[in-house]
C-alpha cells in the first residue's frame, strides 16, 4: 500500500486532495502547522522549523502544495518569507525526501512562474519569461532546483502550475465578482474578447494524482485549465447564471474603463487584471490522456459555496 505525504493539506487545494486520497487504498501522512487527529501529522511550520527526517520515513509520494502566496499590503517587505517558504523549504523538503528513497515528488507551482501572460495567445510550458512579483520569482526559482535535484537523483519529479483555481470556498476575485454581482454592485462587464484559464479545484487535485501515476511526466511541468478560456463577459455571465440572476443584455462602455485606468498605475493595474488577458494551454497535459470534468459555465452555487 502506497504512503502519500501532503503539504499544505488545510489548505483551499490541499483539502480536496486529501478528500480525493481518502477514497484511495493508501496511508496517508501529513506536515502541518497544527496537529490533524485524523491523520499521522508531522507538526511543522515550513520555512521556521527544521523538517524531521521522520516526516518522510516509508513515504511513497511527496504532495507539496504548501506556499507563501499573498500579502497583500507590501510584498517587498515579506520577501524573505517568500524565500524560505517557497524555495528554502521546498528544497530542504526535497532532499530530505531523496534520502529517504521518496521515489515521487509532485510539486504544486503556479502560472505565475512562467512570467507574465502573453497578449492574444495562450501561454505553454515553453513560454517562459522573467516572472513578475516575488511570488512568482520565487515558485520559478523552486521548480528550477526541484528539476536540477530530480536530474541528480532517481526521484521523480513532476510540477503542475494552476491557472486560476475556483470552486467550493476559494476566496479571491471570483469569489469577490460572485458577491459583488449578488449584492448588485458588480458591474456587467463589457465584451472585449479577452481570453482568461481556470479550471476547478477538483479537476486541479485529479491532474495532480494523474501526474503522480504517470511515469512520463517525470522531469516535466505541466499547465493545469479546464481547455476553455472565458473572455471577463463569459465569466460574468457565468456569475450571473450561478446566482440563478437573468442574463444582463447591457454593459458598461469599454471607454469608461480606459479613462479610469488613465487615472494611476494602480487602477490601470486592476483594469487589466479583470479585462486583459490570462490565457494559458493545457495541451501538454492533455497529451498524456487527462480530461478535465468541469467547466465554469456548468457550475451551480455550490461550486463556489
Amino acid at each position: 500500500m502506497k504512503r502519500y505525504l501532503i503539504t499544505g493539506s488545510s489548505g483551499f487545494v490541499g483539502s480536496r486532495l486529501l478528500r480525493l486520497l481518502n477514497n484511495t487504498e493508501c496511508e496517508i501522512s501529513l506536515l502541518l502547522r497544527k496537529i490533524n487527529l485524523n491523520y499521522e501529522t508531522t507538526v511543522c511550520s515550513l520555512g521556521r522549523d527544521k523538517i524531521p527526517l521522520s516526516a518522510l520515513k516509508s513515504v511513497d509520494t511527496v504532495f507539496h502544495l504548501a506556499g507563501f502566496a499573498h500579502d497583500l499590503n507590501n510584498p517587498s517587505k515579506v520577501e524573505k518569507i517568500y524565500q524560505s517558504v517557497n524555495v528554502d523549504a521546498t528544497v530542504e523538503l526535497a532532499e530530505l525526501a531523496v534520502q529517504s528513497g521518496v521515489k515521487k515528488f509532485i510539486f504544486v507551482s503556479s502560472v505565475k512562474a512562467g512570467g507574465g501572460a502573453l497578449s492574444g495567445e495562450c501561454m505553454t510550458e515553453i513560454d517562459q519569461s522573467s516572472p513578475d512579483g516575488v511570488y512568482g520569482r520565487t515558485k520559478r526559482e523552486a521548480e528550477i532546483k526541484l528539476l536540477e535535484i530530480g536530474r541528480k537523483s532517481n526521484m521523480h519529479v513532476s510540477i503542475i502550475r494552476p491557472a486560476l483555481v475556483y470552486g467550493p470556498n476559494a476566496k479571491g476575485n471570483l469569489n469577490l465578482m460572485l458577491s459583488g454581482i449578488e449584492l448588485g454592485w458588480f458591474p456587467p462587464l463589457p465584451e472585449v474578447g479577452n481570453r482568461r484559464s481556470m479550471i476547478h479545484v477538483d479537476d486541479l487535485v485529479r491532474a495532480i494524482f494523474f501526474l503522480a501515476e504517470d511515469d512520463r511526466a517525470n522531469g516535466e511541468i505541466f499547465i493545469a485549465t479546464d481547455g476553455k478560456p472565458y473572455s471577463s463577459r463569459e465569466i460574468y455571465n457565468s456569475m450571473r447564471g450561478i446566482l440563478n440572476k437573468r442574463p444582463c443584455n447591457w454593459s458598461v462602455p469599454i471607454f469608461l474603463f480606459n479613462i479610469i485606468s488613465l487615472m494611476s498605475e494602480r487602477l490601470k493595474y486592476k483594469i487589466h487584471k479583470l479585462l486583459g488577458d490570462d490565457c494559458y494551454s493545457s495541451n501538454k497535459l492533455f497529451n498524456l490522456g487527462f480530461r478535465t470534468k468541469k467547466s465554469l459555465d456548468k457550475m451551480n452555487k455550490t461550486s463556489f459555496r
